[in-house]
């Protein structure tokens, strides 16, 4: 096949967009599955924080266990194991029951990012890897945009929430047999040209002849490169997540519909795709044209850490058209910051330790989500949603200066040969 890359990419892609609708039903079906229970902001808070809890932990486990056993094997079985899950959730019958199911997702659809930076690490020339992510990565921001036409579309129909969860978690389970088929590692694909395998093995970020062994959670956070892209991830994350679990809530609470606000959703998630382009575009052109390659992702993450900023101007106006552009230019700064992070630990890392650096800065997202999770469900109870606008807006501007700050200079393992005493 030619491009073999790219089609790998695609399929990355498509699991991208299958995890963020999975993950969306939910989120999209809140204001229906509340009136039903009787619940208040801070009772739903609780169904995101399980979610949150798994997720965090299971980047961590999942981005280690992708390693050792590789991304043929792991992945699908993630995307099997959370589309099960995900259909299973309309059996729910209660707090106690959804909130288990939620777990469960949380820790299914953990692999997809670790798992996705892994891939990319072992695939594509550096030159190429900003847009490779960006691929990728976009698919949350196409999963977002498409849940709420699926999503209502079934609930009209049925006029219930449950069969959501059973169509949208079908679709990861006819993805797992495409994956399978199209995806082996490039140093023995039987449908990979020379051409292709010497250009990827010769370019990538880590070309070495010897692979470098996985290295220790203990020797890792010796690293300040590691706690860049934690304190990164764990800081920025959460601007996203509020924006995907709240929105439809946040709306209400505006006095808008959901239902009848579609234009509310697609804006901010078709900013973000652009954003994830943008970002990665933009350090693959400034690479191409001799930046260091470090150099380049740092100016794209100043930038669009400035732009996530632009959120605090949603908290001081009424404008609809004001407010959805606010959570756009933010969304779109978010994605190509969330872009140049998940490129790092194939930047900075051996392909043997990706998965791994890239779980823990999913861990670290997952930490700060479920607190800011747990802080949103009061605030927005007790007081507005105005004063979380405004920290979200901030709190991105202390991430980049902890990126510029730790991530200088890509990690050097010593390496030694099979046949050395």
């Amino acid at each position: 096949m030619v491009g073999l890359r790219w089609w790998i990419a695609g399929a990355l892609f498509l699991s991208t967009v299958i995890n963020y609708i999975d993950r969306q039903t939910l989120s999209l079906l809140a204001p229906h599955i509340k009136a039903e229970f009787g619940w208040n902001n801070q009772t739903f808070a609780l169904l995101i924080i399980a979610f949150r809890a798994a997720y965090a932990i299971g980047q961590s486990v999942s981005g280690r266990l992708l390693d050792r056993v590789g991304i043929r094997l792991g992945l699908p079985f993630a995307v099997g194991f959370y589309s099960i899950t995900a259909m299973a959730t309309s059996l729910a019958s209660g707090l106690g029951s959804l909130a288990a199911f939620r777990f469960l997702l949380g820790a299914g659809e953990s692999a997809n990012w670790p798992g996705a930076a892994k891939t990319v690490a072992e695939w594509f020339p550096k030159r190429e890897s900003g847009w490779a992510v960006a691929i990728f990565d976009s698919g949350s921001a196409i999963g977002g945009a498409i849940a709420p036409i699926l999503v209502y579309s079934i609930y009209q129909y049925f006029h219930d929430w449950r069969p959501a969860f059973v169509f949208t978690g079908l679709l990861g389970l006819f993805w797992i047999p495409l994956f399978r088929w199209l995806y082996h590692p490039p140093e023995t694909h039987p449908r990979l040209s020379a051409q292709e395998r010497e250009d990827i093995l010769s370019n990538r970020a880590d070309n070495s002849a010897i692979p470098a062994p996985r290295q220790s959670y203990r020797q890792l956070f010796r690293l300040p490169q590691t706690w860049g892209i934690v304190i990164a991830k764990s800081l920025t994350d959460p601007v996203w997540f509020f924006i995907t679990d709240w929105f439809a809530i946040y709306l209400v609470a505006k006095g808008y519909q959901p239902e009848q606000s579609l234009l509310a959703f697609w804006v901010p998630f078709l900013a973000a795709d652009i954003g994830n382009f943008a970002g990665g575009g933009l350090s693959s052109y400034l690479i191409q044209r001799g930046w260091p390659l470090l150099r380049s992702r740092r100016l794209v993450a100043v930038l669009c850490g400035l732009g996530m900023s632009t959120l605090a101007g949603a908290a001081f106006t009424n404008s609809f058209g004001v407010m959805v552009a606010c959570f756009a230019v933010s969304t779109l700064a978010y994605a190509g910051f969330s872009t140049i992070v998940l490129t790092l630990p194939g930047d900075l890392y051996p392909t043997s330790t990706v998965a791994t650096v890239s779980g823990l800065g999913g861990t670290g997202a997952g930490i700060g989500t479920i607190l800011a999770t747990y802080l949103t469900g009061i605030i927005a109870d007790s007081y507005s949603f105005e004063p979380i606008l405004i920290t979200a807006a901030l709190v991105p501007l202390v991430a980049t200066a902890a990126l510029l700050t730790l991530v200088r200079q890509r990690v050097e393992f010593v390496t030694s040969s099979p046949d050395a005493h």
